[in-house]
């Protein structure tokens, strides 16, 4: 009870006016696609900007069951703390996901019956918003792309999914050569030390005002 009391307030200070660790900037949208989608073009629809992550115009349906398998390549590495998502409700809300790190192999759901997942959980239902998943960062430290299978719907037909998210971290290897002009942007909470150390380094021959 406590648990779930002091996971939502972490959700809400999370995702409340705050979008700084969100990936949406790092996801290879044009190569997201779907398999076993009513619409197979839907499957870009459902990475949609931070602002846009409560809408429900834009969704994919299942086609001839329930399961759905979603896969995200990302354009750089990247570290991932958790994954985001706005499920359909009633009959037609998935319960359970599992999510497959770095293997664009999976073709069909053949492949992702035969591969061990890096995450395998059952998820929320009744959820009206979008719901936070912590990852363990350590499974999904080096993240080039993410393939991810939905089943099992409460109605046993079709599963709906309007919104895929993620929070985490570029591990950009050029980060070091332009760190001055990516680390402000890309995380924050690093730009002050970055800062310094790049001043007391070079700020006498480099940047000089």
């Amino acid at each position: 009870m406590s648990d779930n009391s002091e996971s939502t307030n972490s959700l809400a200070s999370n995702l409340i006016g705050t979008d700084i660790a969100n990936l949406y900037g790092f996801i290879d949208k044009d190569n997201v696609h779907g398999l076993n989608l009513a619409v197979p073009e839907d499957a870009k629809a459902l990475i949609k900007p931070w602002d846009e992550r409560e809408s429900t115009s834009h969704y994919a349906d299942s086609n001839v069951d329930d399961q759905i398998i979603l896969h995200v390549p990302f354009t750089q590495n990247v570290r991932l703390k958790s994954i985001l998502l706005k499920l359909g409700r009633g009959e037609v809300t998935p319960r359970h996901m599992r999510i497959y790190a770095n293997y664009p192999t999976i073709v069909d759901f053949a492949d992702a019956e035969n591969t061990t997942p890096q995450l395998n959980i059952s998820l929320l239902e009744g959820e009206t918003g979008v719901v936070e998943y912590p990852l363990r960062v350590a499974a999904f430290a080096n993240i080039t792309s993410l393939s991810i299978f939905f089943s099992e719907s409460v109605g046993g037909d079709v599963s709906r999914i309007y919104y895929v998210g993620f929070k985490g971290e570029s591990k950009s290897p050029k980060r070091e050569i332009s760190s001055k002009l990516e680390v402000p942007a890309a995380n924050a909470a690093d730009a002050p030390l970055v800062d310094r150390v790049s001043e007391r380094a070079g700020g006498q021959n480099m940047n000089v005002r």
